[in-house]
């Protein structure tokens, strides 16, 4: 069994010596062939002086160091990217994912044929302040992807080779990498309770602005899911209901406006009501729904990843 671990760092110097120590002795009792490949996300420690001197101890500890900070999708999508074992596993440098789960992880791949097996800290050791949103936000995230996942922020995951190197990770897309392997076809993904240990060295690099990201980033994959290679679908179909309801709206209104006058009732002017602004804001708006769907669909066929289609396999 050959596996990759890929590690996304920043400023995480004291707890990188540990943590090897820790998956070099998980994978000789296991057996296991493996490379760890640390990502340093542009840390201002000497993380990057840690990796180097692992690697003079341990030969199959591979390092990639970003020249500033770009986030820890961009290091889990350069580490898929360098990943070269048949199992790929991600976990946090700060020592709270714990090595000892990783061979029944890839057991779970490779024996009973999970595309991802994602880890589920059942008993945390964090504050009510980042649990209760965080339960919240799994809750959201069930009901909108269809994923039946528990805690899908878990940094201890496991992949099939295929899937890492067919998602594309960026922004803070990592937490939803379950979701784009479902996109792409992987559909059998599981769950594992792993242990979530304390941490030791340093401090959270994480505030509560990343449910709001969180929150938004998973409105942009929903959409993109359903709607990213036909946007008229969604733009067009929405413009064309608020320019009707705002279509007849006024048809109403001057339709009653002419009755009145054919009846020789005093009749109130149309611009003196609201619902004349109402009904025009709706048309209004509308048109530029349309519109943007149209444009969204030039720029989806000129774009060059419009033809990309998961192959799962070919015969020749």
């Amino acid at each position: 069994m050959n596996c990759s671990l890929v590690i996304p760092l920043l400023n995480e110097a004291e707890s990188l010596p540990e943590l090897q120590r820790w998956i070099n002795e998980v994978m000789q009792r296991e057996q296991m062939s493996y490379e760890v490949i640390f990502v340093d996300d542009g840390s201002t420690d000497n993380s990057w002086n840690v990796i180097q001197e692992l690697k003079q101890t341990y030969p199959t500890v591979r390092g990639i160091r970003f020249s500033r900070n770009y986030g820890k999708s961009a290091a889990l999508h350069m580490g898929f990217q360098a990943a070269q074992g048949n199992v790929v596993f991600t976990l946090d440098a700060d020592l709270q994912d714990s090595p000892e789960e990783i061979p029944a992880m890839a057991r779970m791949i490779l024996d009973e044929g999970y595309d991802v097996v994602s880890g589920w800290k059942k008993e945390r050791f964090d504050p009510l302040s980042k649990t209760i949103p965080t339960k919240l936000f799994n809750w959201a995230t069930r009901r909108m992807t269809g994923i039946h996942l528990n805690d899908f922020n878990c940094g201890l995951k496991g992949y099939r080779k295929d899937v890492v190197k067919c998602v594309e990770v960026y922004g803070e897309m990592h937490r939803y990498i379950p979701v784009l392997a479902k996109q792409q076809g992987f559909k059998k993904i599981g769950e594992k309770v792993v242990k979530h240990q304390a941490r030791k060295f340093g401090s959270t690099k994480f505030g509560m602005e990343r449910f709001m990201n969180g929150f938004l980033d998973l409105l942009t994959i929903s959409f993109m899911s359903k709607f990213g290679k036909r946007p008229m679908h969604f733009f067009g179909t929405l413009g064309t209901l608020v320019f009707m309801i705002g279509f007849f709206s006024f048809a109403y209104i001057g339709g009653t406006k002419l009755y009145a006058l054919y009846l020789g009732e005093t009749a109130k002017n149309i611009a003196d009501q609201s619902a004349f602004f109402i009904a025009l804001t709706c048309m209004i708006l509308g048109t530029l729904l349309f519109l943007a769907g149209f444009l969204g669909e030039l720029i989806s066929r000129n774009s060059a990843t419009r033809n990309d289609y998961s192959i799962a396999e070919t015969l020749n």
